[in-house]
């Protein structure tokens, strides 16, 4: 508490302390009530213990983690699956890796219940909140090397930070910081011998980026064993009840095991995500390989250099240009080689081309038909009947200017736009101002849109709505001769396009957590309104889609795939936009609140829980930045509305 009483959390605190001092079975305190102490610390100024309880929480959060990878491999070595299988044999190796686990993880760190922590709490440490609170203690403290390296390892996922970028320009210039303070302490080992090594070769010291490149490619395979090690526990089954539906322990281990595969594979995004990054690194396991490759071939290793192509072969099958690289090695070597052994599992989820969910949904143009990457075109997504449904529905609920600050023609005078976001739509549905039906409906295809581009993608992680929106722009008549305008200029979704620079600047006003996007249209009895795909330049379109109704364009989020919307120069045009995201933090609570509702679709408490959850998220995050303002960065409510 800030007046100098103690709360409960502080008092059980320091309970733990003493019984951690006592007691060889609890000797590892939990991270979060260390943390806690080092806020309640920090809010009353006393710098001293702020380091001393948070580098303590940073020691146990580690220690807790190593100490699951490690029993949880131990134990899988212990009681694996054998050939034999059967189902009172799979049960047995379940049961006995559990007591294993539990055994193991208790003899080190005591009881796992006490170091159960919220999701908060994880958010948290996940991103590096502990480190600004070090940085600022140990400022205060006079101890400016220490906090160099809080601040860079803080800013380092989280270069939005305006604040911390400017504490980093000055403590460059404070006498005793050296560059070397300037570290990352959550670097991750892969990640920083892969970018080191990258460094090197376009120096051309290839013999040490060979060296860095090998390390980097043990360390990758080494963080994803830990990476699905720490999937073996407890999983989330949000929307389920096991007790009400009466499900047996087949369908509850199956389900269980389900959600174990989706977090292992969700590692390929972790261990080829940056820091401060919500998108992976393109082609990230594999990009190794090529770049052995050429290392070898600059220092006369072509043994090497052709083992390297063939594993890249592994990942990307008749790849032309490394198929060429191949070739030559064969042929200077006069034989052939093996690739080496990889888990092509690996790097398969960045690609897409994953099952399209519903029967009656067909792909028409893949990423590379569509001269990109993270792309796709799909075709009855829904119905003619449903598109004429949703298509009544925006004329009665759309109104001018609706998600656009009120704006009737946000992007360009010449045309109309009329929009309506899910809780509008809700409402007027509850007032009786249009059918529940259709108001149903609405969350219902949106729902689908957002299944089918989680599976394409092959996320196998859970892709939360962002922003829905239903969306109808209409040609002014008489200003339509001679346009030279965009309905909707080039742009990307979670970064701020740069043609002259090449580059797309992940910081506000673009929501930078948005990591899909799809457009999902109603008709096409329209002229103009050509969706486009360009380069960077913002000029030069690599692809052009037809609205149709049913027809959908799904694609990444990110400066890989700028885009925009030709003149409408006839008619209206119509689309549900929708924009997704890997980070539950950001999701949308109508569609949330919704998803979590029963198959008699979403009560009324369903909405005013809605309502009201908007308006106590709205005032919990100002109030946490109120808190929390050397720590944290609010999102922009400036927003893109794009389709």
């Amino acid at each position: 508490m800030m007046d100098g009483t103690f709360s409960p959390a502080a008092i059980f605190s320091a309970f733990l302390l003493t019984v951690a001092l006592s007691s060889p079975a609890a000797s590892l305190e939990p991270y979060d009530l260390l943390y806690d102490s080092a806020v309640q610390a920090f809010y009353k100024g006393d710098y001293t213990n702020v380091v001393r309880y948070m580098e303590g929480a940073l020691g146990s959060y580690k220690e807790v983690r190593r100490t699951k990878v490690r029993c949880r491999l131990r134990c899988q070595d212990q009681h694996p699956f054998d050939e034999t299988f059967s189902d009172l044999r799979f049960a047995d190796v379940v049961l006995r890796r559990a007591a294993c686990m539990n055994t193991c993880i208790e003899e080190k760190i005591g009881t796992q219940s006490v170091h159960k922590v919220s999701e908060d709490v994880v958010q948290d440490f996940h991103r590096r909140i502990p480190y600004n609170y070090l940085q600022l203690a140990y400022q205060k403290l006079k101890q400016p090397d220490k906090a160099a390296a809080a601040a860079h390892t803080y800013f380092q996922a989280n270069p939005e930070h305006v604040e911390m970028d400017q504490n980093l320009e000055q403590y460059k210039d404070l006498q005793g910081v050296e560059e070397e303070h300037f570290v990352d302490r959550e670097a991750r080992p892969h990640q920083r011998s892969f970018a080191a090594a990258v460094s090197l070769y376009e120096k051309g010291e290839h013999e040490g980026a060979i060296a860095l490149f090998e390390e980097a490619v043990v360390e990758y395979y080494k963080a994803d064993s830990e990476c699905r090690a720490l999937c073996q526990w407890p999983q989330r089954f949000e929307g389920h009840d096991y007790l009400r539906y009466r499900y047996s322990l087949h369908e509850v281990v199956s389900d269980h095991f389900t959600q174990v595969l989706h977090c292992e594979h969700e590692c390929v995004r972790d261990l080829a995500t940056r820091p401060g990054r919500l998108s992976p690194m393109e082609n990230y396991l594999p990009l190794h390989y090529d770049y052995l490759q050429f290392a070898y071939f600059h220092v006369d290793r072509l043994e090497e250099a052709l083992q390297c192509s063939l594993t890249y072969l592994l990942f990307h099958e008749g790849e032309e240009s490394m198929t060429d690289n191949v070739d030559y090695y064969r042929e200077t070597l006069a034989h052939d080689g093996k690739p080496r052994e990889v888990r092509i599992c690996c790097s398969r989820g960045m690609v897409g081309g994953g099952p399209l969910v519903y029967d009656d949904v067909q792909l028409v143009q893949n990423s590379a038909a569509l001269n990109g990457t993270q792309r796709v075109l799909l075709d009855h997504v829904i119905s003619e009947e449903e598109c004429s449904d949703l298509r009544r529905l925006a004329h009665a609920v759309t109104m001018a200017g609706d998600g656009y600050r009120g704006r009737m023609s946000p992007h360009t005078p010449n045309e109309k736009f009329e929009g309506a976001t899910v809780l509008k739509t809700l409402q007027y549905g509850y007032e009786g101002r249009v059918p529940m039906r259709s108001a149903r409906l609405f969350y219902d295809i949106s729902e689908r849109a957002r299944r089918v581009i989680e599976s394409y993608f092959l996320l196998n992680a859970t892709l939360h709505f962002s922003y829905t929106h239903l969306v109808c722009r209409t040609a002014i008549t008489g200003q339509q001769d001679h346009r030279n305008d965009l309905s909707h200029p080039i742009h990307a979704d979670n970064c701020l396009l740069d043609p002259e620079a090449n580059e797309c600047w992940k910081e506000a006003p673009a929501y930078t957590y948005r990591d899909y996007s799809a457009l999902l249209y109603l008709n096409g009895d329209f002229e103009g309104g050509e969706f486009i795909f360009t380069e960077m330049d913002a000029k030069t379109v690599t692809a052009s889609v037809k609205p149709l109704c049913g027809r959908m364009v799904g694609f990444s989020s990110g400066g890989e795939n700028p885009h925009g919307v030709k003149a409408v120069t006839s008619g209206q045009r119509c689309a549900v936009a929708l924009w997704f995201t890997l980070d539950p933090l950001f999701r949308e609570l109508v569609n949330y609140y919704y998803q979590r509702g029963n198959d008699h679709f979403a009560s009324r408490f369903i909405l005013h829980s809605a309502v009201s959850d908007l308006a106590n998220h709205a005032s919990t995050s100002t109030r946490k930045m109120n808190c929390r303002s050397c720590s944290s960065s609010s999102p922009s409510i400036k927003s893109f509305y794009i389709f």
